[in-house]
């Protein structure tokens, strides 16, 4: 897949883009083929790079007390960025993992803003993302606060059906809030008290 290709789904999937819009985001786009495990971003680091999946998976997880807790995964066709240290200019609180082998188009705040000043268009696309992450995220928090572990792994399983196909059952366990145990009593109902 070119990278004109994929700029034309990434118009397709969340706001339409000029035709020259789409000539020039790929001259400030590098594509990345990366390994299972490479971190994207660290804890401390100053992060100014949003990346877009084409092929794999991501996590962002911030160390509390020697755990890992993930807070968001991003899939095929989503973005994903360390968003406090790109919109604030401050180091990362987390870090972003790759949970598979990937390729991603990674995208510079200085090009992001530079096209978003010149096209219109491009400014919608990015409200647009922002809106669908911050979407994400309040129905992460309200599920955090409102469900029971067995409601949170099914909401999961309702908008990501192949996530434990792909993505560590401990990462999922924490990413919801329970533990190990408890995801896995869920998983198998025989094992139910």
């Amino acid at each position: 897949m070119t990278k004109e290709e994929i700029i034309k789904n990434i118009s397709e999937t969340y706001s339409t883009l000029s035709l020259e819009c789409q000539e020039e985001l790929p001259n400030k786009a590098t594509i990345l083929s990366l390994e299972k495990g490479s971190i994207l971003v660290r804890e401390g680091q100053y992060s100014d790079k949003t990346f877009y999946i084409i092929k794999g998976c991501a996590r962002a997880y911030y160390l509390k007390d020697g755990k890992d807790i993930s807070d968001w995964f991003a899939f095929e066709n989503e973005f994903i960025s360390a968003i406090v240290s790109f919109f604030t200019e401050k180091p990362s609180p987390h870090y972003i993992e790759l949970l598979e082998d990937s390729i991603l188009i990674e995208l510079s705040r200085g090009d992001i803003e530079g096209l978003a000043d010149k096209y219109h268009d491009f400014e919608r696309l990015l409200r647009v993302i922002v809106t669908q992450t911050m979407l994400s995220h309040q129905e992460r928090i309200a599920s955090m606060q409102f469900y029971n572990a067995e409601q949170k792994y099914e909401n999961l399983l309702v908008i990501r059906p192949d996530i434990t196909q792909r993505v560590p059952l401990t990462d999922i366990a924490s990413y919801l809030g329970i533990t190990l145990e408890t995801l896995s009593r869920i998983r198998n109902p025989k094992n139910r008290i």
